[in-house]
């Protein structure tokens, strides 16, 4: 089966980015450039420009319009700076008012992807997800890529013979996390289109723990910990087993292990490319939302993290 063909033949699509000129954003609009040209897809940067607020004084009304001539010349400016870095890639800008979180769910609409960025906060406290982007990405049905400030392309890929960081080698792993009990074909597929497209393995992370009756009902002689562990190891081979067939050209590597999901995805995303989570679009009482595991990887992934939602 001609899985890269696959690929190429798919009707060529638009990639989102959320700009304000801020250096997550930037970070941002670079990813989705590099992400187009693998894609063969264009790239558009919306800003969403904000109109200055009556009444005010002159001297600030003066200031704050030179603020917004700026800020709507920079995406112009920008756009073209990731033509000439990525040449073969179409990148437009488009500057609607409104409400930035309707604006961008509403561009996003038809895109095959929205990037987002997301600001570190330093040390241990992870990256700051702002409410505009938590709001598109739990209300969005496209998927979500968020981008840490002063993400470079040298961070996606494995370090040369001198341990350095280097564009020249080869993508680091994509890593997914997968619930096997509840699989959806959706994001199984959006981690291994990724994962071929930059010729990287795919690392599908699971995670599981021990029920506390398992260590009152076990019979003499049985192990809890390691018979739920080979159940547990067989059903992501099991979930797997199609996918392998319809992409063999991906190398799988399959990680089944005790203890959270969220932890072991951050953990793995430290030597990753590509960190991928699923979000169940269903509504609840209070509308849509993000998981806890999805939740705590856009926050403490050091990979770009894509989000992918899903029935």
């Amino acid at each position: 089966m001609a899985v890269h063909q696959h690929i190429m033949d798919s009707t060529p699509g638009t990639i989102v980015v959320g700009f304000d000129g801020s250096a997550e954003s930037r970070a941002a609009a670079d990813w989705a450039a590099r992400e187009a040209a693998l894609r063969g897809a264009a790239v558009k940067l919306v800003h969403v420009r904000q109109p200055v607020p009556e009444p005010m004084g002159e001297s600030l009304r003066q200031v704050l319009e030179a603020h917004r001539h700026w800020a709507e010349r920079l995406p112009h400016e920008t756009a073209q700076e990731l033509r000439t870095r990525h040449p073969g890639v179409d990148v437009d800008t488009e500057q609607p008012g409104g409400a930035a979180a309707d604006v961008l769910l509403e561009a996003a609409r038809d895109a095959e992807l929205l990037v987002l960025g997301s600001r570190a906060l330093g040390g241990l406290a992870g990256f700051l997800v702002g409410s505009v982007g938590r709001s598109v990405a739990g209300r969005t049905g496209t998927p979500v890529v968020l981008v840490r400030a002063g993400e470079k392309a040298a961070d996606e890929h494995l370090a040369d013979a001198t341990g350095a960081p280097s564009e020249t080698t080869g993508f680091r792993p994509v890593v997914l996390g997968l619930d096997t009990g509840a699989p959806d074909g959706k994001l199984i597929a959006f981690a291994f289109e990724e994962a071929l497209r930059r010729t990287a393995p795919l690392v599908v992370v699971q995670g599981w723990n021990l029920a506390p009756y398992y260590l009152y009902s076990a019979a003499p002689g049985i192990e809890p910990f390691e018979e739920i562990a080979r159940d547990q190891a067989a059903a992501l081979t099991e979930t797997l087993r199609p996918w392998r067939e319809k992409y063999p050209d991906v190398e799988v590597v399959e990680a089944s292990r005790q203890g959270g999901p969220a932890e072991h995805l951050i953990d793995a995303s430290g030597q990753a490319s590509l960190v991928v989570v699923g979000r169940r679009t269903r509504r609840g009482p209070l509308g849509t939302h993000i998981g806890s595991v999805a939740q705590a990887v856009m926050h403490h992934a050091t990979a770009p993290v894509a989000v992918v939602p899903h029935d």
